[in-house]
């Protein structure tokens, strides 16, 4: 028996000194492409594996979301400028699309040590009166499970959001941890 655990931990140490001596970026890209390309919030079908969060106000997406959010009491020009700070204190994180048109972004945020990619696709919605919402989905390339790491996200980013967009006194932020 500890000369299997011996052996399952010698090949796992080998195994993890590869990919950090190759190049995490390059041994991921063996499974694809790291950026998962862009969404549809009308039409998104949720992962069949727990490695996703989705944050998205009432009535836009079919599929059921992590976390809701009224609005923010901001124009989507202004929202997205909020973001744009967001983003900014995040580590490893790079912008992939932007969509001026649709109001749409994405981005790969990456894991510290292994580099694991997420995709994060955030779209800003106008509404009317002057104030906005937004609907952020976020998923992992790779596993099974992300053991939390994207619900996570959403929720760190959407703190941080509302502290930028409409100050500390906002709480239009409802988590629906499911």
């Amino acid at each position: 028996m500890l000369t299997i655990s011996a052996i399952v931990a010698g090949v796992a140490v080998v195994t993890v000194g590869v990919i950090l001596v190759v190049g995490p970026e390059r041994i991921w890209r063996l499974f694809g492409r790291p950026d998962l390309g862009p969404i549809e919030f009308e039409t998104l079908e949720r992962s069949t594996t727990p490695n996703d969060a989705l944050a998205c106000p009432p009535h836009l997406c079919k599929a059921e979301s992590d976390f809701t959010q009224s609005h923010f009491a901001v124009d989507a020009t202004a929202l997205r400028a909020a973001m744009a700070k967001v983003i900014a204190t995040e580590p490893r994180v790079s912008l992939v699309e932007s969509d001026d048109a649709t109001l749409t972004e994405r981005y790969i945020q990456r894991s510290a040590l292994l580099k694991f990619p997420d995709t994060i696709v955030v779209r800003y919605i106008k509404k009317p009166e002057g104030v906005s919402t937004l609907a952020i989905y976020s998923r992992s390339q790779l596993g099974h499970s992300d053991l939390g790491v994207n619900l996570a996200r959403l929720e760190r980013w959407l703190r941080k959001l509302a502290l930028y967009a409409d100050g500390p006194q906002s709480a239009n932020i409802q988590g629906k941890l499911v």
